[in-house]
Order: C-alpha cells, then structure tokens, then sequence
C-alpha cells in the first residue's frame, strides 16, 4: 500500500470523526469520556460511505452533458458538440423517409461516409469517463431513403 492511501483517508476520515463526535454531544449519547471512543464507531461506518456517494456524484458530473433541439447553425459551425443534437435528430425522426439529398441539406456537406446506403457524420466526443473515441451518426439508407438514424462511438 502506498504512503498516500492512509493521508487520502485521513482527509474525510478525521472531519467525519469530529462530525460524529459533536452530533454525539448534541444528541447526549453517553457520557464525555466514551463519547470520543464511541464516535469512532459511526465514523468507521459513515467515512466509506461518504467516499462511494462522492465518487459516484463525480462520475455522474464527468458523464453528464446536456441535450438540446437540432439547430442547423450549430451543426454546423460546431462539429465537436454535435452530440447535444443527436438525440434530439434520433428521437422526432426529421431524417426518416427523407432522400439522401434532403438529409445533405439539413446535415451538410462535411459527412464522413456517403454510399448508396450510409451516410455517417462526427458528432464530436461525448463526455465519459473514458471516452477518447469521438462518437458518430449512421443514417442508413434504403431504395434512396433515410430508414434508421443511430449513433455510436468509433
């Protein structure tokens, strides 16, 4: 075990000590000479707790991004956050039953694949742990029309 391991639990262990200790006061839980022993205790029980509950609020912060509604502009002029519009592109199903000349005017022109029966374009890279692949929307086509819109990370 390294010598960091025992400071970084040191750092929420002691105010969680204290904490405890005080709430024991307040609440009159035995008596002033065990109330320092007793408080380790809840300490022991609460200081893993409060560590899982902080990791998971940052993993949530760090995988969080907001959505928002298709702008053609903003498509446009930011590729790396196209993934905010994604969802909302999937969802109200604008490119379904549209033909590959339509989608090319609503999306534009800087598409990564275009074949008869995909057309792909960079969504930029969605925010995650370890997300270092940039994400992608497949438009794939049928008989010249748009019939599934999906993303995915390349």
């Amino acid at each position: 075990m390294s010598p960091e391991v025992p400071v970084i639990v040191l750092i929420l262990a002691v105010p969680s000590y204290f904490i405890c200790k005080w709430l024991m006061t307040r609440l009159k839980v035995g008596n002033e000479r065990n109330r320092k022993f007793l408080a380790i205790i809840p300490t022991i029980i609460l200081s893993p707790i409060i560590y899982i509950g902080l990791f998971m609020i940052w993993i949530f912060s760090i995988s969080y991004y907001p959505t928002s509604n298709f702008d053609k502009n903003e498509w446009n002029s930011n590729i790396e956050e196209r993934f905010k519009m994604s969802e909302d592109i999937i969802e109200s199903e604008i490119l379904i039953d549209k033909t590959r000349e339509e989608v090319i005017e609503i999306l534009g022109n800087d598409f990564i694949t275009n074949n008869e029966s995909k057309i792909t374009y960079e969504l930029g890279h969605v925010p995650g742990l370890f997300n270092i692949d940039p994400d992608y929307l497949d438009i794939k086509l049928e008989n010249g029309k748009v019939i599934s819109v999906k993303q995915y990370e390349g």
